[in-house]
């Protein structure tokens, strides 16, 4: 793993750092091998980093979008990171709708729909059950409580090491969310993390020793890079 951290003294600044990572590492995916993966992340942070990359002139038919978490809400519902995502970048721009991953939330089961999202990864990857997918970025943020996905602190679904897709839990609602398993299989993991109110959390994060369990950002270790991008009121 190389670790990058890096500190900007206003979340404009640290958006701008964002965007070119982010296009940065589209453009090497596709020259590598005529295809991007990216996993995103719901939350306030990055809204503006997708309307940022909505005016960039990428070649959208080569990118191929999911989500890391989603509140178990329909597609249309406030709350969800899908319409937040579409509203900021995808309504903007021509997306092919066959490259657009979002998880499923209408069976009624949050496990029926973990199980159906997952199935859906090991076919695009073409990997069998059992293997985790290669994801070229997974853009994460973190809460003030250190959960990020929807891995929320002293959860089941923190101890799922097996699966692609499990589902989380945020004060009884039910998510869907990566596993830390499949998050840390990725060639580049982002976090966005802005705000005085992640202080605490994020010096437990990256302490020399805490609870991952109590701070579940601890627990991503990707395979390839993993970057920090944090504002000056964040970081310690």
């Amino acid at each position: 793993m190389k670790k990058f951290v890096e500190v900007f003294p206003d979340k404009q600044a640290l958006l701008a750092r964002a965007l070119v990572i982010v296009t940065s590492q589209i453009q090497a995916a596709i020259q590598e091998k005529e295809k991007c993966t990216i996993a995103l992340a719901g939350g306030s942070t990055p809204k503006p980093l997708y309307e940022s990359i909505a005016t960039q002139n990428l070649p959208t038919d080569k990118i191929h979008l999911f989500w890391s978490d989603e509140r178990y809400v329909p597609p249309e519902h406030p709350d969800s990171n899908q319409r937040m995502v579409r509203k900021a970048w995808l309504d903007r721009v021509d997306f092919p709708q066959g490259n657009l991953h979002a998880m499923p939330t209408g069976a009624g089961n949050p496990t029926v729909d973990a199980q159906t999202y997952e199935k859906e990864l090991l076919a695009f990857f073409q990997i069998p059950a059992g293997e985790f997918p290669i994801f070229d970025l997974i853009l994460l943020g973190m809460g003030d409580d250190g959960h990020t996905a929807s891995l929320f602190p002293h959860t089941e679904a923190l101890s799922v090491k097996d699966r692609l897709v499990t589902v989380g839990n945020k004060d009884g609602q039910p998510r869907l969310t990566f596993t830390a398993s499949l998050i840390n299989h990725a060639s580049c993991v982002l976090f966005l993390v802005a705000g005085a109110n992640k202080r605490l959390a994020l010096e437990q994060v990256f302490a020399s020793s805490a609870d991952p369990m109590t701070y579940p950002s601890r627990l991503i270790m990707p395979q390839g890079e993993l970057w920090w991008l944090l504002d000056q009121a964040a970081s310690m």
